[in-house]
């Protein structure tokens, strides 16, 4: 985002404006964090905003300030449309494809509003009037402190943002362990807590609230767990049979993929859960060191984001997608054994 950039965005925020703001389908952590830590910083400055998620996100989430707000348009349709039929700039963060707002893609795509993308995965599409792109960052929450500070705003920056930019970090570092999480995102980090975001509370509310169900589904999920050894690779399969028995709920399996990634000489992890609902295996890839799951994602299950973190479908059955996923193993060999 240039300078330039900067200003005509103060310029268009100088006075109150119709806002929406909008995470991917399936938002995660950074996602909602992102999305509510601007809300509030736009709320503060006298504009009318809304986050408004394509669909409904795990309950570990829901504690965020400004949740009760947030409106899910495949529960509100309705009033989403009209949001964004009357919106004045669209803000959309944590993803960069507008497929990635799932059944909202076409509405988002013919609003007239000004979209301002702020995003830190690969490959962005050149859908945004202003596009603030950086892969380096941690985390879309880091950019949003970022972009908030751009404008002149860091010391307004309140409790209620702290706190939803810090779980968005929190989360898409895995508790600061990935290598994205640099010494500035320390200091921002560090910076937030000074503005009232309590970090254990936080952490707590994220990772402390586990769901007899869920470590049910957890224990499932370990016995499933299988090793490639000559591919320094694991994978981790659920049926939909297996989700069910656990009563699953959104957000269930979240971190569940790391589990093969800590394993001794692993450096490539998958899981793949069985969606039946949606006609579709749903794959989430870890990886360590140089190995790029964007790239094998986006190569072999229409998926993308991160060099060690991305996601994937699969239109075949789970047997049919593990049985691909290990047909495909032998030609990145020698990059996963350097």
């Amino acid at each position: 985002m240039t300078e330039q950039d900067i200003k005509e965005i103060e310029t268009l925020l100088s006075s109150p404006k119709q806002v929406v703001i909008v995470p991917h389908k399936n938002p995660d952590g950074d996602a909602m964090g992102s999305c509510l830590g601007l809300y509030h910083y736009l709320i503060k400055n006298n504009h009318h905003a809304k986050v408004i998620a394509p669909n409904d996100y795990p309950d570990f989430l829901k504690w965020l300030p400004g949740n009760a707000d947030v409106i899910v348009y495949e529960s509100d349709k309705n009033s989403a449309e009209s949001l964004i039929e009357n919106a004045e700039i669209i803000f959309t963060l944590d993803f960069n494809a507008l497929h990635r707002a799932g059944d909202m893609e076409t509405l988002l795509e013919n609003s007239k509003a000004i979209k301002i993308m702020i995003d830190h995965h690969q490959q962005p599409h050149d859908y945004a009037t202003y596009i603030y792109s950086d892969v380096a960052m941690s985390s879309t929450c880091e950019m949003v402190y970022d972009f908030i500070d751009l404008l002149g705003d860091a010391p307004t920056i309140d409790a209620a943002i702290a706190t939803s930019l810090y779980a968005g970090i929190l989360t898409d570092t895995g508790s600061f362990r990935f290598p994205s999480s640099t010494s500035k995102t320390h200091r921002v980090a560090a910076n937030l807590i000074d503005k009232g975001a309590n970090h254990s509370d936080i952490y707590n509310s994220i990772y402390d609230t586990n769901s007899y169900e869920r470590l049910q589904l957890l224990g499932v999920a370990l016995k499933n767990l299988k090793v490639i050894p000559e591919y320094r690779t694991a994978y981790i399969t659920l049926s939909q049979d297996e989700l069910n028995a656990a009563n699953f709920k959104k957000g269930d399996t979240e971190g569940f993929v790391n589990y093969g990634l800590s394993i001794k000489n692993i450096v490539f992890a998958a899981i793949f859960i069985e969606h039946k609902q949606e006609g579709i295996i749903k794959i989430s890839l870890r990886s360590e060191g140089e190995f790029s799951v964007n790239e094998f994602s986006r190569e072999n299950f229409d998926g993308g984001g991160h060099t060690n973190a991305a996601g994937g479908k699969s239109d075949l059955s789970l047997i049919d997608t593990v049985e691909k996923f290990i047909s495909i193993l032998p030609r990145y060999k020698n990059t996963l054994n350097p």
